[in-house]
């Protein structure tokens, strides 16, 4: 599956609010909502709590607490009906509920009110190709990298590779992944994807020099191998006699993942050659 951003795993939207910390939010939020006096318009101090509603609704799905989530976006839901943020949160929400009609109403929605809120409109992508519609996801994430202002832009476009690899379509996939990694060299999901392309058209220097960047990454954020990875270091090390590395991918796929069909392809490469 594509990396999962959700509205806090890929915008680091206050992520890990603790109970103490959501009582100060609850107690500083009862200040902004009252009405302001003495020269400040009403309509900022609306603008704030909406904001300060939605802030609230993200840390309360952030510990999973779904109805204190709901509570506090429709509070700003009744503030401002028409404000795209409002609408993406309420898509987590619907999707995190298994109302996927619901939560595709609202990230339309969302979307359909600004067109550049391109947090909601990566969401939506992830939304899509969890269901399945590759088409579809491609297309939003082709316009959130088109972003130059979007944070995770790099992300975006390692997403929108991956959803071109569903789609066969290696071409746009090997872009996507390379323009990932000239914004963000430590993306290792692009990296170890990128390699297998890369072999796939028999660049296999190229190959070897890419998947050797994921090594590095993988090593240094102490990310554990998959039976994919393993499997392209196999083929890639494959290619180069005497290799000693071929040997240590081949014992760990055999020792950790002799039910994944990475496996039964290495088992079917023994045989083969």
């Amino acid at each position: 599956m594509i990396k999962s951003n959700t509205y806090l795993a890929s915008e680091g939207c206050r992520a890990g609010y603790g109970a103490g910390l959501l009582v100060l939010f609850i107690l500083a939020l009862s200040s902004c909502v009252t009405t302001i006096t003495g020269g400040f318009s009403p309509d900022v101090s609306e603008e704030q709590a909406v904001k300060d509603y939605i802030q609230l609704a993200i840390a309360y799905y952030d510990i999973d607490d779904i109805v204190g989530a709901k509570r506090s976006i429709n509070n700003a839901f009744e503030i401002d009906g028409n404000n795209s943020e409002v609408h993406s949160v309420l898509a987590l929400i619907y999707q995190r509920e298994g109302d996927m009609g619901l939560a595709d109403e609202a990230f339309q929605r969302s979307i359909n009110i600004d067109g550049s809120n391109s947090r909601a409109r990566n969401n939506y992508a992830v939304f899509l190709f969890g269901r399945e519609h590759f088409e579809d996801a491609f297309e939003q994430l082709q316009v959130v990298s088109a972003d130059t202002n979007y944070d995770e832009r790099a992300v975006a476009f390692e997403n929108l590779g991956r959803s071109a690899l569903r789609l066969n379509r290696e071409g746009d996939a090997e872009r996507a992944f390379e323009r990932a990694l000239q914004l963000n060299n430590n993306l290792y999901l692009s990296s170890v994807e990128l390699a297998q392309i890369k072999f796939n058209k028999r660049e296999l220097a190229s190959a070897r020099s890419v998947y050797n960047d994921f090594l590095m990454i993988r090593e240094a954020s102490n990310i554990p191998h998959t039976p994919r990875s393993l499997w392209i270091g196999i083929q890639i090390e494959n290619e180069f006699p005497d290799s000693e590395i071929l040997e240590g991918y081949s014992r760990l796929l055999t020792m950790l993942y002799q039910d994944s069909p990475e496996y039964q392809l290495y088992r079917k490469l023994l045989d083969d050659n």
